[in-house]
């Protein structure tokens, strides 16, 4: 028997040893945890690897670092201080991008070039004031590459004037065309039809908006409230463009 062969006979068995301790030290403490935390799904608890011999549950938008033994939660954003990066934060970026992404461009309004430098998506109400501000900033941002998309986030909810409203914008011939008139304080003609609407203010939810323009940059990251375009095309790296367009 060669030497290869010998190593592996005696590191195969040792490795199956140690998955089935790690597993049943998992079950261990999912057990614990069941009682500890009976209203808290635990299909998603796996191990750390930011913190060595500590757990990790991903538990809405938190990621919740849980000790070996069960006996301790920690609620808390983690910091690497070698690499000076929040680990936790760029769980959250992760996460929110790859939800937002799962809805699909079709079930969006999309403003700008499809070769876009960069994307962002905003939550948006379309009787927002400075939703309808940031709405006169996308022409500046298109022209310069950026895509804009919207995800309608109607804040007072599912069944309001405001939710009936962003439906009548998606069923609209011309949804950019009838979400630049809704947000003007134009008329919209209000009809329904198959939409995504409570889709978008679910997303929202879930991702813990609380007030539009909510922007989500195409890594993740977030930004609250208005900002002009300036400010927004220093934060994406990319320079104002001197042509002149429409948002289209």
């Amino acid at each position: 028997m060669s030497r290869m062969l010998v190593l592996l006979a005696v590191l195969v068995p040792f490795s199956l040893a140690v998955a089935a301790d790690a597993d049943a030290d998992l079950a261990a403490v999912k057990q614990k945890l069941t009682e500890r935390l009976p209203n808290v799904s635990l299909d998603k608890l796996k191990r750390s690897s930011a913190m060595p011999g500590w757990y990790e549950l991903e538990h809405g938008m938190q990621l919740l670092y849980i000790s070996g033994d069960g006996k301790r939660l920690f609620l808390g954003d983690l910091v690497d201080l070698e690499t000076r990066t929040n680990v936790t934060e760029s769980w959250r970026e992760q996460t929110a991008i790859r939800l937002i992404n799962a809805v699909g461009e079709q079930n969006m309004i999309v403003m700008g070039p499809a070769d876009a430098k960069r994307t962002i998506t905003v939550f948006t109400d379309v009787d927002c004031p400075y939703c309808a501000r940031l709405h006169q900033e996308v022409p500046e941002l298109t022209k310069s590459g950026v895509k804009v998309r919207y995800l309608l986030f109607p804040r007072a909810g599912i069944g309001s004037e405001t939710y009936k409203k962003s439906v009548a914008v998606w069923c609209a011939a011309d949804r950019v065309k009838a979400v630049g008139i809704a947000k003007a304080g134009g008329k919209v003609e209000m009809k329904t039809c198959a939409n995504p609407v409570e889709n978008h203010y679910q997303l929202g939810r879930q991702l813990e908006v609380s007030g539009t323009p909510t922007i989500y940059l195409d890594d993740g990251k977030m930004l609250g409230g208005y900002l002009p375009s300036s400010r927004l095309l220093a934060i994406l790296n990319i320079k104002p463009s001197l042509k002149t367009s429409d948002a289209r």
